[in-house]
Parts: structure tokens; C-alpha cells; sequence
């Protein structure tokens, strides 16, 4: 299944509903859609009886950390197995304001990647059946795989060479 061809049919089909597409460096279409149309988009690709995307391979989150109101990312990536094609769908929600419609009521198996994509990044699936942490302790305030925190600890002293009879960084941070 050619991309170009996928493409023109969701546009012919859902005219707007992607804001671009391109063939990403692994081969794979890749999709991008506004949240607030990601739900109607998956469906889309799900149920067109020319694409038939009916199985949910993964759904993760990102973090991009230096894009301003586009800092998180939540990726669904698609198999149609008739054809053995696979796709990529992007969304972009600002970090303030990160909720995004469940595709629980699609496939079934989005129920746990969703409550770990909410446990790590904070991405909040609007009409989850159970959103909840599942990986973390459930009274964890932070979202730990967004980079807002440092690699490591800089109270540490193990880095320093001094402490291995190796001399040249006295006076340096290790943080």
C-alpha cells in the first residue's frame, strides 16, 4: 500500500484532518493530526474498508521539552495485516493542557498503553474506563519520563576521581 496513496484517501474521505505527512527515515507513513481530531482519524483508519488498520500495535508518549505548546507527543502506530502495512499517527498536546480523547472504545489493548502513557508523561486520556497509575506508586507527583530532571543526583561524590587515585579534575562539578 503506497503512501500517497493512503494519504489521498483520507483526504478524499476526511478532508482536514491531517495537518501533515511525510515517509519518516525508518520507511514508515507517518501522520499528523491536531487532538482534538485524532480520535475521528483512528476510527478512520480502522473502519475505511480500503485502508483497514484494524490492529493497534503501540501507543507511547514523548516528551519534546523545547517545542512550545507541543511539548508532549502521544504516537499510535497501525498494522493492517491484510496488507502488511504498517503507519504511524502523531498528536501534539501542549504540556498545560495534556488530555487527549481515549482510544479505549477502538481497540481494546489501548486500555494499559494509555494508563502507562498517562503514569509516565501525564497525558490524561479523556474517557478512560480506569486511568490510574500502574507502574508507579499512585501518590507519585511528578511524571518520570518527561526530561524536567536531572540525569543525576548532583549531591553525588562516586564520579569524582579523587576518590580513585586518578588526579586533573580537582575543582570540577560532577553534576
Amino acid at each position: 500500500m503506497k503512501p500517497e496513496l493512503i494519504v489521498a484517501r483520507i483526504e478524499q474521505q476526511s478532508p482536514g484532518v491531517l495537518e501533515h505527512s511525510y515517509v519518516a527515515y525508518d520507511g514508515m507513513l507517518t501522520l499528523e493530526t491536531a487532538p482534538s481530531r485524532a480520535w475521528e482519524l483512528l476510527k478512520f483508519l480502522r473502519d475505511d474498508e480500503m485502508l483497514h488498520f484494524h490492529f493497534l500495535t503501540t501507543l507511547f508518549g514523548v516528551h519534546y521539552p523545547h517545542e512550545q505548546g507541543r511539548e508532549l507527543c502521544v504516537v499510535y502506530q497501525l498494522h493492517n495485516w491484510l496488507q502488511n502495512a504498517r503507519i504511524r499517527v502523531k498528536t501534539f498536546l501542549s504540556i498545560e493542557e495534556p488530555h487527549l480523547a481515549t482510544v479505549t472504545n477502538l481497540w481494546a489493548t489501548a486500555d494499559w498503553m494509555e494508563r502507562e502513557t498517562y503514569d509516565f508523561f501525564g497525558i490524561v486520556f479523556d474517557g478512560h474506563p480506569h486511568l490510574k497509575r500502574i507502574l508507579n506508586v499512585e501518590d507519585l507527583d511528578v511524571f518520570p519520563l518527561r526530561k524536567e530532571y536531572r540525569l543525576e543526583d548532583g549531591t553525588r561524590t562516586d564520579k569524582d576521581d579523587r576518590f580513585f587515585g586518578r588526579t586533573g579534575n580537582e575543582g570540577r562539578r560532577f553534576d
